[in-house]
């Protein structure tokens, strides 16, 4: 005959079942399911490494002033080779044969995109050497003249070589049209200002366009090369331009720079523990800066600016700038600003991570609590790694206890290039996650039954 026992009896008993199984239940996780245990990280608080191992601040660099990627023109434009003039010298240029009325000088108007005045003579160009062809005298060296001064030369020769009386010697010299400069200016950015991570990870991929720019004389500064093909760098881009000079000393210097690169590369590959070499900078290359730290006065001068025929303006995607994530936080690659810093707390939010939202994450990693905690609140996951790479194809992990991060500044490591972020849960941060999750799904139920 069975004893009933009082509803007092009865919730003491099940309460103890429902302890005891959450215990067991506990003390499985614990053997088994707690990440911290089963997937140790070995990581290195982030307090206790030295300086080199964190990234550079970049919340106080200052933009450059850009009028020093350009060229100051002269007060008086110098006639070089490549332009061309108008020419007109009553008698001999065009001939008018004794007792005729001189002819008048042709007028010469402009394209629309020109900024010069319309022009008065014949059109005479100035040779590669620096000369004008006139006729009935040698060619005149015209290179580096103002037009005031080449009027001068002209008239002076024609009396000097009897072939004009000075009441008759009244040339014009005009400028017909500027010589030019063919720049190439290759661009990895994009034409777009959102700046969006879709950019950067090339799913809007408008790299490497680039073309042919005829920059007019003084004019052939980076600056204007820049305004012809979309202005300054995009957010996809380095905060940097890069200059590839045509001369061929400036093409034997790179050529020579990387043999002994790869010299130095095959060395180090013959000896198993030495280190590869980087690619260290290119002393070809001229490289300006577009964003300094305060009070640095870049040395950039005039004939750093100053763009020849063939040189390269180089504008650099910056699409390995980007971070990865993992463990509880969502898988995915994500682009780094570029114009200030990102700290391990906005790399967790950029990345999908809520803070003070554990109990939806906790089941993407494979924790043991988020799986049966539902939309029950538990304990956030509170621990970070940092993977971050070192010379010589290292690897050091630095650990970001995300209490102290929130409520100290500085515990909170900026994130680099490269750098993967993972995010586990304490191990008994996960031990309290399972048991609410356990309690509140079997324990209740069983306090409740009958």
């Amino acid at each position: 005959m069975r004893t009933k026992l009082s509803f007092g009896a009865r919730a003491s008993r099940r309460l103890r079942s429902m302890l005891g199984a959450v215990a067991a239940s506990m003390l499985v996780s614990t053997l088994g399911g707690c990440t911290a245990l089963l997937q140790p990280i070995d990581g290195i608080p982030a307090n206790r490494l030295p300086q080199e191992f964190f990234a550079e601040p970049k919340n106080d660099l200052v933009p450059v002033d850009i009028s020093l990627l350009s060229i100051e023109p002269p007060r008086d434009y110098q006639i070089g080779p490549g332009d061309i003039l108008g020419v007109y010298i009553e008698g001999v240029l065009p001939f008018n044969p004794p007792n005729q009325p001189p002819a008048p000088p042709p007028v010469n108007f402009p394209d629309s995109e020109s900024t010069l005045p319309p022009s008065i003579g014949y059109p005479i160009a100035v040779q590669d050497d620096g000369t004008l062809a006139l006729p009935l005298v040698e060619p005149l060296d015209v290179d580096g003249l103002t037009l005031e001064q080449v009027r001068d030369a002209i008239r002076d020769t024609y009396i000097d070589q009897d072939i004009l009386r000075p009441e008759k010697a009244r040339p014009i010299v005009t400028v017909i049209k500027e010589r030019t400069y063919d720049v190439i200016v290759i661009r990895e950015d994009t034409s777009s200002r959102g700046g969006g991570g879709e950019e950067i990870r090339g799913l809007s991929d408008q790299s490497a366009k680039g073309g042919l720019v005829k920059l007019r004389a003084y004019q052939n500064d980076i600056l204007h090369a820049l305004v012809e093909t979309g202005g300054l760098p995009g957010l996809t881009a380095k905060n940097e331009v890069k200059v590839l000079r045509a001369s061929k000393a400036n093409q034997r210097m790179r050529a020579q720079f990387m043999q002994e690169f790869y010299a130095q590369q095959q060395a180090a590959m013959l000896d198993p523990c030495a280190c590869p070499p980087e690619l260290p900078e290119d002393p070809s290359i001229l490289k300006i800066p577009l964003r300094v730290k305060p009070g640095v006065i870049p040395n950039i001068t005039e004939q750093d600016v100053r763009l020849e025929s063939g040189d390269i303006v180089y504008i650099e995607s910056r699409e390995t700038e980007v971070y990865y994530t993992g463990g509880l936080l969502p898988g995915g690659e994500h682009p780094l600003p570029r114009d200030y810093d990102l700290d391990v707390l906005g790399a967790m939010a950029l990345a999908g991570q809520a803070l003070a939202s554990g109990g939806q994450t906790g089941g993407r990693g494979g924790g043991v609590g988020g799986g049966l905690g539902g939309n029950i609140a538990t304990v956030p996951p509170g621990l970070l790694y940092i993977l971050r790479k070192t010379p010589c194809d290292g690897q050091i992990a630095i650990e970001v206890d995300l209490t102290q991060a929130i409520n100290n500044p500085r515990a909170r490591p900026l994130v680099q290039p490269g750098d993967i972020l993972i995010l586990q849960y304490k191990c008994e941060e996960e031990l309290v996650n399972f048991g609410l999750g356990t309690f509140f799904t079997f324990g209740i139920a069983e306090l409740l039954r009958n």
